[in-house]
């Protein structure tokens, strides 16, 4: 089945997936505020959209990777939104990480054009989405996921994860995001004892790789923190490190919330939501702690 397809987002996560589409042989319509990644995706072959309407107008399956809830909604609903332009029978695949809530509230305003919703939540970061290693987390119906199965391929080689029913995609990823920052906590903690004790690093993960304790993600964690303090208090890490931070620090408040809603308590996760910005490496210039 041949499906055109759209994106709209193309920032650090979303242009690497979508940079996959049109050299996959789909027709492919972008849309971003900032015009370098259009420009980009479009000298690969994919056409640029003046508004995410004029997206969904051109597009059968359509990814959607912004930052957050609010930028989801703002690209979805309005005269010049998604919804506006898609036709009957679309499907609307959000990729950011969001509340299960969010994606039900689109889903059911979806569902009067007979458009079909799914949370296709991503793991694994932009180098994995440029070289197809991404992990799709997915929820929603079983038609929509059949539907999306070219697209799904053209993004990654990695076997999907479909969760379940709408909204588990986004479960999911609360759950997984939640183990990672949790990791990092403890490779920050860890690495800090170790230094202050007169241990070397590679000591510490040697040993942490020996007995199966330390993950691969933590070893990436604790590669990132080893930066010379030079590269570490540059404007340009600095201002990376705080849009990071913002997306972790939100991220670990939706899974505090999914927390509350299911009458759970997560004190570790709530403790590690506060530390974000330290272990991000952010210094008191570019955020007092």
């Amino acid at each position: 089945m041949t499906i055109r397809t759209g994106f709209i987002g193309l920032g650090n996560q979303g242009k690497p997936i979508a940079a996959h589409l049109a050299p996959a042989g789909f027709e492919m319509t972008v849309y971003d505020i900032a015009e370098e990644p259009v420009a980009e995706l479009v000298a690969d072959g994919a056409k640029a959209a003046a508004s995410p309407r004029e997206v969904g107008q051109n597009a059968d399956v359509v990814g959607i990777c912004v930052p957050e809830d609010k930028h989801v909604r703002a690209v979805v609903f309005g005269d010049d939104g998604l919804l506006a332009g898609l036709g009957e029978g679309s499907v609307i695949l959000i990729h950011s990480t969001i509340l299960p809530s969010t994606a039900e509230e689109i889903s059911e305003a979806a569902a009067a054009k007979n458009i079909e919703v799914m949370d296709a939540c991503v793991t694994g970061g932009a180098a994995r989405a440029e070289t197809k290693e991404l992990t799709l987390l997915i929820g929603g119906p079983e038609s929509a996921l059949e539907k999306c199965q070219p697209y799904f391929k053209a993004i990654t080689d990695v076997d999907l994860i479909h969760a379940g029913p709408l909204g588990c995609g986004a479960k999911l990823k609360l759950c997984i995001n939640l183990i990672t920052y949790i990791q990092w906590a403890a490779a920050f903690e860890a690495s800090t004892l170790a230094k202050s004790a007169g241990l070397s690093l590679d000591v510490l993960q040697q040993a942490g790789q020996s007995n199966g304790q330390i993950t691969p993600m933590m070893i990436a964690y604790m590669g990132s923190q080893s930066m010379p303090d030079e590269a570490r208090n540059s404007e340009a890490f600095q201002s990376f490190m705080l849009s990071n931070t913002r997306i972790a620090e939100k991220d670990l408040a939706w899974a505090l919330q999914l927390g509350r809603e299911g009458e759970v308590s997560l004190p570790v996760g709530g403790l590690v939501s506060q530390l974000m910005g330290k272990l991000y490496g952010l210094n008191e210039k570019t955020r007092p702690q």
